[in-house]
């Protein structure tokens, strides 16, 4: 039987140039923590200070990042009309901080033990847009 529910419409973040030009100049660590602490609410900045965590080794720094930018992002799609369910396109590139917190706290919870919140994170993910589990996955 085919379900005759409408599924829930894609959530489009709004985009915030200056965030992103901020955080595309921003060629160190430090530079982006300085993105991070002048726009806490832009979730890529996180995300980038997660993903360079996890690249040094750093999986319970990760996990803060990740989180915090997963919190954030939740908080914007909220506020967007997100209800807790349907797509979140990573097609849309100002949805890309909040998929890709997603991404990097799955990846530091499993780095630290976590396998429940890992999975949980990678099921998020793929149920948000299959689109960014592949483009993440590499």
């Amino acid at each position: 039987m085919p379900n005759l529910l409408p599924e829930p419409a894609p959530t489009l973040l709004p985009a915030d140039p200056h965030a992103a030009e901020l955080l595309a100049k921003a060629d160190t660590e430090e530079a982006v923590k300085a993105v991070a602490g002048a726009i806490p609410a832009y979730s890529a900045a996180w995300a980038r200070l997660a993903e360079l965590a996890l690249a040094a080794g750093e999986p319970v720094t990760a996990y803060a990042y990740a989180r915090t930018g997963y919190h954030r992002g939740l908080d914007q799609l909220r506020r967007n009309g997100w209800r807790g369910a349907g797509p979140i396109p990573w097609a849309h590139e100002p949805n890309q901080g909040f998929l890709r917190a997603l991404h990097a706290l799955g990846q530091a919870a499993g780095a630290i033990g976590e396998a429940e919140e890992a999975e949980r994170c990678a099921t998020f993910l793929n149920d948000s847009d299959p689109a960014a589990t592949a483009a993440l996955a590499g």
